[in-house]
């Protein structure tokens, strides 16, 4: 009840093709496949290189805790 039939999908493109002009429309679809294409080439790209991911050292506190304070007390009776 809410969707449209084809019938009424084709009626919308002959209006659309005759409000926006036969060669308006063709550039704007040759501008789309474009796009895809250039998607598509930079997907194969992306997954022809390696990324490698570098750790990173945890941030130090700004301020030491009294529970942090015991902690490195005992690492260092050790």
């Amino acid at each position: 009840m809410g969707s449209f039939s084809l019938v009424h999908w084709l009626v919308f493109g002959v209006i659309a093709i005759l409000l926006l002009g036969g060669g308006r429309f063709s550039n704007l679809m040759g501008d789309v496949a474009k796009g895809i294409k250039n998607f598509k080439k930079g997907m194969a790209e992306e997954e022809a290189e390696p990324t490698r991911i570098e750790a990173q050292r945890a941030a130090e506190p700004a301020y030491k805790t009294d529970a942090y304070k015991a902690e490195e007390r005992a690492h260092e009776q050790r």
